[in-house]
Formats: C-alpha cells, structure tokens, sequence
C-alpha cells in the first residue's frame, strides 16, 4: 500500500478506474470485476459524479452508485479508498460551495456511506475564487465526510495557487492530483507539473495509463469503429505512437507478459507516480493490469522506453 501525500490514507499501487461501470461493464460485469480486484489485492476504486453521463442512457452517478450497492452487498466500505469527483455533473458544473455541497451530498447518497476518502475537484473553476472552494471543502473535511482533497485538470500555476490559499488560511491543502500521463502522453505531468509535485509533497495518481485502451496493443487502425472508446483511442494512432506500441509490443514477448504490463510498469517506475488509475471492461483483462505490480523491468528496457516516448 502507498500513502497519499500527507494523508494516512493507503491506496493500492493500482487504483481502479470506476469510469466504466454502467457504460461498458453493466451492474453484474462491475460486481465482477470489484470481487476480483479485490481479491488480487486491490483496495481503492476512482470514480466521479458524473461517470458516466456520456454513455446511452445515462445520466451521470450511475458509476458510483454500482459500487455503492458492491460495498453495502459485501459490508466492505472501511476496506477500500474510495475516491470520486465533484465539478463536472451535467447541470452542476463548478466548484461554489452550492456546487461543492450538492455534489458530495448525491455521492454520499448513491455511495450509501457517510465519507469519502479521497475528493477530487474533477476540473479547476477560474469563475470561483480558490478561498470559497477551499473552505468549502474544509468544512466538509472538519465534519468527517472527506479524508483527504485533490486536484485533477489543474494547471501548475493554479495547483500551486489553491496550496499557496490553504496555506495562508490555514486550510486542508491537496494532497493528490491526477493527470493524464502514460508512454504516449508524457508532457502533462513531467516538467512543471512534477517538479511541482515534488517540490510540495503531492502524490501523483495518472488517468489513462494505457492511452484510453491503445497500449494494450488490441486495436489497429481498421478495427476502432464502433468501439465505446474508438474516438478516444483512434486520437493517439500517430507514427510516433505506433512506434512506442511496436517497442511496448516487443519488450513484453520478451518477459512473457501483455503489453498492458509493460506499459502499466513503465509508469509504476516513473519519478513522483503513486499510483496510476486504470479501468477494465471484463475481468479477463484485470491479471494483466494487476501483473504491473511485480514486474521489473530492465534498466536497458527502460531507456528503450524512456527515448522511444521521448519526442
């Protein structure tokens, strides 16, 4: 288990990524795959208010309430670290204490539990002052419905003006961001970003560790159409990329392993990365993701890695 910045709370070294419950995997699918994360060793679960609104039929919140109704149908809840988002529900986006309070209060409600580990502002207001979303936040902290506070979609400037605000009133500081960071995309978390991390203690929990699916090496350029996720993927199918695939493809024939491993361990080695956020549509999927865990990879594999990506 790994702590999360200054917080006591101790997340797998792989979150689960709650993102496709009720878009990709339905209520019996996600029961599914939370039992046999869990019984892989996992603890914590990544969600948000608003997953997943996108999908046909849906709404937004129907993610966290599948794992609401995992938790109360195992009386698990005090052994995971549940994580969700607030900012970005249709028809509730941004981070007023109006917003704030009306977000959390539905996650309680369709979680069935009184507190959530970890809370994210899932995207950074400009509109509001940092002072109102953070006391906000800190008020909800002092009554015991959040452990901890992050940050996801935030730039460095502004992280770093929202822990510069809690410092000066003496508020709950973010302890977490989440961007987006894999082989493929490098530039959102390293530079700025990281040094900011590291400079203030934040842990750094990356989305998209597997490029929306593309580093597992299951889709080609014929094959995305009508796939849940074919837009998404289909935007990182460039030269470079194809180029970074061949070599993810080749070192895990070499250690007997799927693509998603190396890739998934690349990362798990990365500077300042605590743990990355993945997500899985069937429990098939889940060794391969959940192998990243214990594989090493060579130094030399590294650098291969490192300047394949590097451009």
């Amino acid at each position: 288990m790994r702590a999360v910045g200054d917080s006591a709370l101790g997340i797998s070294e792989i979150v689960l990524g709650g993102n496709v419950f009720g878009w990709t995997a339905d209520t019996a699918a996600s029961f599914d795959i939370l039992n046999a994360y869990v019984g892989a060793g996992g603890n914590s679960i990544d969600l948000a208010d608003s997953y997943p609104h996108w999908a046909p039929g849906c709404t937004g919140g129907e993610s966290e309430a599948i794992v609401g109704e995992w938790m109360a149908d195992r009386g698990n809840r005090d052994d995971l670290v549940i994580a969700t988002k607030v900012g970005k529900f249709p028809g509730n986006y941004g981070l007023t204490q109006e917003q704030i309070t009306s977000g959390l209060e539905g996650s309680l409600r369709r979680l069935r539990t009184d507190y959530v580990d970890l809370y994210y502002c899932h995207l950074d207001d400009e509109q509001t002052p940092l002072e109102e979303t953070l006391e906000t936040l800190a008020g909800h902290v002092e009554a015991g419905r959040i452990r901890a506070i992050a940050a996801s979609n935030y730039s460095s400037a502004r992280l770093q003006a929202a822990l510069d605000t809690s410092d000066r009133l003496g508020l709950p500081r973010f302890v977490a961001v989440q961007p987006q960071y894999s082989l493929v995309v490098r530039d959102e978390f390293e530079g700025p970003l990281a040094e900011l991390c590291a400079r203030e203690g934040l842990a750094c929990l990356p989305f998209w560790p597997l490029a929306a699916g593309f580093l597992t090496g299951k889709y080609t350029s014929s094959d995305v159409e009508g796939a849940a996720r074919g837009r998404h993927v289909e935007a990182f199918f460039t030269a470079r990329n194809w180029r970074i695939l061949d070599l993810v493809r080749a070192i895990a024939e070499q250690y007997g392993v799927a693509p998603t491993t190396v890739a998934v361990a690349w990362l798990l080695a990365r500077p300042g990365v605590t743990a990355p956020v993945a997500s899985v549509s069937r429990t098939a999927q889940l060794p391969a993701l959940m192998a990243a865990k214990g594989l090493t990879l060579d130094p030399a594999d590294v650098t291969r890695l490192n300047e394949v990506s590097a451009t």
